[in-house]
């Protein structure tokens, strides 16, 4: 998991600070938007909106626009209707694809998820063709120089974490879906410095990539990234650190 794990932090950090960042505060505010639609504005109640204003805070994402997609999603204000539909593919290689979008035309985002997996050697699968290989978890990354390792580890393994792995220079907590609210809270209320904290679609095993078709892997996930409407790329790749860093 670390390669894609790594590619999610070094991803978020590079949207939060470059010229991407009003089509990222677009696909927080969309979260935010769905998730309290269908849980409700309160974040006391609602553990995804909880998560999503985390994240949406973590990003600089202004208050008053996170009020205001709480709204939108409580129908306390007018906005367009939106839905979640979730794709499953291949990219190079064979890696699996799981595409999460929020959009208000799926006929519009199908035809531009396809287009452009077929740009990079992909394609669209039917449902459940690889979602069986994923398991839907918590992930969280702490910087390493942050926090003793030890000290991470029984805080959060007292909360409920199921697997802590040490990196290069970070801490990757893998939680059950069910604890990630209690580790993400136990963790905070350390020194650790976290990176990364989201609900993700884990691989139970990856794809070895090297050397063009490593960067042809990156560059479609860079693309889909960019896609309006598409929230979240969960894949089952494994890539050298050094690709990781100069596709970023």
């Amino acid at each position: 998991m670390s390669g894609h794990s790594k590619w999610s932090t070094i991803k978020h950090k590079k949207a939060a600070n470059d010229s991407r960042r009003g089509k990222l505060f677009s696909k927080l505010i969309k979260e935010i938007t769905a998730a309290a639609r269908l849980g409700g504005g309160d974040v006391d109640m609602n553990p995804r909106l909880r998560t999503a204003i985390a994240t949406a805070k973590s990003s600089n994402l202004p208050n008053d626009n996170i009020e205001k997609a709480i709204l939108r999603g409580t129908g306390e204000l007018e906005g367009e209707t939106l839905e979640e539909v979730v794709y499953e593919g291949y990219g190079p290689g064979g890696v699996a694809l799981i595409i999460e979008v929020i959009t208000d035309n799926r006929n519009r985002t199908i035809a531009a998820v396809r287009h452009t997996l077929s740009k990079f050697n992909g394609r669209i699968g039917e449902r459940g063709c690889v979602a069986w290989g994923f398991d839907k978890c918590g992930l969280i990354v702490v910087d390493a120089d942050s926090i003793d390792e030890e000290e991470l580890f029984l805080v959060a393994a007292d909360a409920g974490a199921e697997d802590l792995t040490p990196l290069e220079d970070s801490i990757e907590i893998i939680t059950p879906f069910e604890q990630f609210d209690k580790v993400v809270t136990a963790v905070q209320s350390t020194d650790a410095s976290i990176q990364l904290a989201e609900v993700s679609m884990i691989p139970q095993n990856t794809v070895r990539l090297e050397g063009k078709e490593a960067e042809r892997m990156l560059r479609l996930m860079v693309a889909l990234d960019e896609l309006d409407d598409v929230q979240k790329v969960y894949a089952n790749f494994d890539i050298p650190d050094d690709i990781l860093e100069a596709a970023a």
